[in-house]
């Protein structure tokens, strides 16, 4: 398998490398499974540790597996350092930002109390499960979402615009309407009640109380039932015609001038015309051969 990093050089180092960044091999992919259920367990080991019950009890234990967890990630990632011709251009890669930010945390508990708590973003780590169970073939389909939301920026952008000016101009009205007494204090605190009412999310702790706000309330709910699916289905149109793009050929049959062939496609589907301009028609070809033969 490809890969964006090299060894350094020939020997022990090359064959470390092919265990700790390759998955072809069984030794290669059992580091990584194992990597993978140690930071699960590590991220475990943090999500109980927050528990005051758990804490009380189990907190010397918690303490000592999480700095075996740190020192084990901490040798692991010193060994892909150890493996590399050039470790910066590791270091400053997508996963060496991760397994790097991984272990920082519980070395700054050493300066800054409190900062374990951070150990949680160790969770990132899982994502190389994608290299393990050979899931690279999805990110393709991750980079088609991306496109589609890179074409319909525009029109989200402008969407969330107009709806920033909507839930403005309500809440400036909801703050001369209301009082101070119903928790509308200021036009900022407005925008949030007007965000949270537009969503149709309610947590009701800023509530109107005159018949007049009640009523520029119902509105505004109302509104937000009707264009709270704008986005995704600017998204989805997007969505669809990435798909399309990827998937359909944009040249016409010369035939009937039907459009939506895959790629792969040899004949038209509607009349059945030979699509390959460049290459001959076999089955003209096999009829040619069958009438010199007659």
């Amino acid at each position: 398998m490809m890969h964006p990093f090299r060894p350094a050089a020939p020997g022990l180092r090359t064959r470390v490398f092919q265990i700790v960044f390759e998955s072809d091999t069984p030794l290669a992919k059992g580091f990584d499974i194992a990597l993978i259920v140690a930071i699960l367990t590590s991220v475990m080991v943090v999500m109980l540790d927050s528990v005051p019950a758990f804490r009380a009890e189990y907190g010397t234990l918690f303490y000592w597996v999480e700095w075996t967890f740190t020192l084990a990630f901490t040798v692991e990632l010193a060994v892909r350092i150890y493996c590399l011709e050039r470790p910066l251009q590791y270091l400053r890669s997508f996963y060496g930002i991760i397994d790097l930010v991984a272990i920082l945390p519980t070395w700054l508990t050493l300066l800054l109390p409190g900062a374990q708590s951070l150990v949680i973003v160790r969770l990132l780590r899982v994502l190389r499960i994608f290299r393990v169970l050979r899931l690279m073939q999805f990110v393709g389909e991750a980079r088609l979402l991306l496109d589609a939301l890179k074409r319909s920026a525009r029109q989200i952008f402008l969407f969330f615009f107009g709806i920033f000016m909507l839930v403005t101009l309500f809440a400036a009205l909801m703050y001369l309407i209301e009082p101070a007494e119903a928790g509308f204090t200021s036009i900022p605190i407005a925008i949030y009640w007007a965000i949270v009412s537009l969503t149709t999310v309610g947590y009701g702790d800023i509530v109107p109380v005159t018949p007049l706000g009640q009523a520029i309330t119902m509105i505004l709910m109302l509104i937000g039932y009707s264009i709270i699916a704008v986005p995704t289905g600017v998204f989805s149109a997007e969505v669809i015609r990435s798909i399309r793009a990827e998937r359909y050929s944009e040249e016409a049959c010369p035939g009937c001038g039907y459009d939506r062939h895959e790629k792969r496609a040899r004949y038209c589907l509607k009349c059945g015309t030979w699509l390959d301009e460049t290459t001959p028609d076999p089955r003209q070809a096999r009829a040619g051969e069958e009438e010199s033969r007659r």
